[in-house]
């Protein structure tokens, strides 16, 4: 069993794997229909030279850089140079408005931006010239402006080959300690505006020790390959995805995007991946269909699959199971474990809530499945499933090593450790209010097993208190409802008043099924108010009832307008639903079901 080393900063961690690994492959990106990679030396010269070029360019230790960029190599080379310069990184979402830009540009005081293309810099650069922020622009690609005014543009490919530097030089250079600052990750403002939370390089560290624990204890730590697909801005994914993957001395595939993840995984082979919940469900979804077009038996083995799976996680499967689990051995399992590569060892949920039928769901089909928990003021894994202490999917197992939790009075999650963010960046009453004595108050509300698992029963501020007092979890709820068929997406209302009500959003390729089926116009204007397509719906929203109870039971519904999107603003970046957003489009229609 193989521990991780203690680092005194992220900088050290990496250039010290790249000098074991050398020429070995390290990122690998998809460049003209073929995997392409980048090894951990030439990695590590590229960081070095990188980070020679942000002195040059007048950066001190301290300043803030901020990065846009999709996910690609030249992010990580982007990240690790900026710290190895000394500096911190602003990682922000490419998804973000020029609003969003300038709040985090002025908020950060962000000295310098290295931004991927010219698509991205549209909506950045007008925000830097608002801002009184930074006037340093490094493009990853040729980025053009029609008019750059006071900002100094530079090229990042020109910038390392005009200052070729060695490895050993930056790592001679990397005197940062575990408590200085290492990046500053915007939340992504499920309730107003985004926050900077100070990630030190000792919480991301302590957050890679801990996962590589688990990794290395429950399923022996061997050449790990990574799909990196969630935004590399969330901090999820940035420890997760980026530095967790760096740690082990792994290699990490960028997707090349939803729609290509299907076929990516199959090409890389992943052997862990980290994943929001809302994909499970939507594979979950896609995989359901695609086993029912193969016909009834098919059909069959699938639903003995995921009874057996229940009784299993129910603690109820015995010696009767034995001969259907031979035989989904023999035929079912091994055919899906292909579609994820054939070598995962775990599939890693994080980020939102997981419906415990999803996670049961991955397990019937032989697929390892650990849900985890944290926030990106805890860098952000607090805790994790782990198959030696035993998974159960209606929890988030125990704490990481050298993690303390304890349950408040009134249920909230509290945590200490090195884990912990210093603090909310420029936002000393936030930053008093979730830190108390050292504890974070997580805003979570939850229990601990008697194994020592957390579990979620909901979030302290999302919580809907009826007009009789009765608290009601929207998440849990909101969960049952997208597993139906019929049912996208969906937001819970009813605080301060007498019973539930809902937005839904219909899963489009439901709608085009039922428009084939009932030679209906797909026209949402028509279908919002045919009487039997609401009908249908109502029909999924009264299965989802009957396992409720009476006060958390959904009585009416509207139809939203559209699909909740990071576009529109309705969705985070990792894929959360914005309910302050929602209740200001729907308030009304929503007040008048009553």
């Amino acid at each position: 069993m193989r521990k991780l080393e203690r680092f005194d900063n992220l900088v050290t961690m990496f250039l010290t794997r790249a000098a074991e690994k050398g020429d070995a492959p390290f990122l690998w990106h998809k460049a003209g229909g073929s995997w392409d990679p980048t090894s951990w030396a030439e990695a590590a010269r590229q960081v070095a030279s990188l980070a020679t070029a942000l002195k040059a360019l007048g950066l001190k230790p301290g300043d803030r850089v901020m990065l846009v960029s999709e996910n690609r190599p030249e992010f990580c080379i982007s990240d690790l140079a900026i710290m190895a310069a000394g500096c911190v990184t602003v990682p922000t979402y490419t998804t973000n408005t020029e609003r969003d830009h300038q709040h985090i540009l002025e908020n950060s005081g962000a000295c310098a931006v290295i931004v991927s293309n010219t698509k991205l810099a549209k909506t950045l650069l007008p925000a830097m010239l608002r801002s009184s922020a930074g006037r340093i622009v490094i493009g990853i690609d040729d980025v053009r402006l029609a008019q750059q005014g006071s900002l100094e543009v530079h090229d990042f490919r020109e910038l390392i080959a005009a200052h070729a530097t060695d490895a050993a030089t930056a790592a001679a250079h990397a005197t940062f300690k575990r408590e200085d600052l290492a990046c500053i990750i915007y939340t992504s403002g499920t309730g107003g505006s985004p926050r900077g939370v100070m990630q030190h390089h000792g919480a991301i560290l302590h957050n890679c020790q801990g996962c590589t624990a688990i990794i290395s204890e429950d399923f022996g730590w061997a050449d790990e390959v990574f799909l990196s697909f969630l935004p590399l801005s969330h901090a999820y994914e940035h420890t997760g995805g980026q530095f967790f993957p760096i740690a082990l001395g792994g290699q990490i595939y960028y997707s090349e995007g939803l729609e290509k993840l299907a076929s990516n995984i199959e090409e890389v082979r992943p052997t862990i991946m980290v994943v929001v919940p809302r994909l499970f469900e939507v594979l979950r979804t896609r995989i359901t269909k695609q086993v029912e077009k193969q016909g009834s038996f098919a059909t069959y083995l699938l639903e003995k699959a995921v009874a057996i799976g229940g009784r299993k996680a129910a603690g109820k499967s015995g010696i009767a199971d034995a001969p259907m689990n031979l035989l989904l051995n023999a035929t079912l399992r091994p055919k899906l474990a292909k579609r994820f590569g054939g070598r995962i060892k775990a599939l890693v949920s994080g980020g939102a809530p997981l419906n415990p039928e999803v996670g049961i769901f991955f397990e019937s089909l032989g697929l390892t499945f650990l849900q985890g928990y944290g926030q990106t003021e805890s860098a952000p894994v607090i805790s994790c499933n782990r198959p030696k202490v035993g998974l159960k999917m209606d929890t988030v197992g125990p704490p990481m090593d050298d993690v303390e939790v304890r349950i408040a009075e009134d249920g909230e999650i509290l945590v200490r450790g090195e884990l912990v963010m210093h603090g909310y960046w420029r936002n000393e009453a936030e930053t008093e209010r979730v830190l108390k004595d050292g504890w974070l108050h997580t805003g979570d509300i939850g229990e601990i097993d008697a194994k020592g698992r957390i579990k979620i029963t909901d979030r302290k501020k999302d919580i809907i208190v009826n007009d009789k007092g009765d608290n009601v979890s929207p998440q849990k709820i909101e969960g049952m409802l997208t597993l139906q068929p019929e049912i996208l997406q969906a937001m819970l209302y009813g605080d301060k008043r007498p019973y539930m009500t809902a937005v839904i959003v219909p899963d489009p390729e439901w709608v085009q099924e039922f428009c084939a089926k009932t030679a209906t116009p797909c026209k949402f204007r028509n279908l919002s108010r045919d009487a039997d397509f609401k009908a249908t719906i109502g029909a999924a929203v009264e299965r989802v009832n009957r396992d409720l109870s009476v006060i958390e039971r959904v009585r009416k519904f509207i139809l939203a307008d559209e699909a909740f999107t990071i576009e529109n603003e309705q969705l985070t970046p990792s894929m959360k639903i914005r309910r302050h957003v929602l209740k200001a489009v729907y308030a009304e229609r929503l007040d008048a079901l009553y």
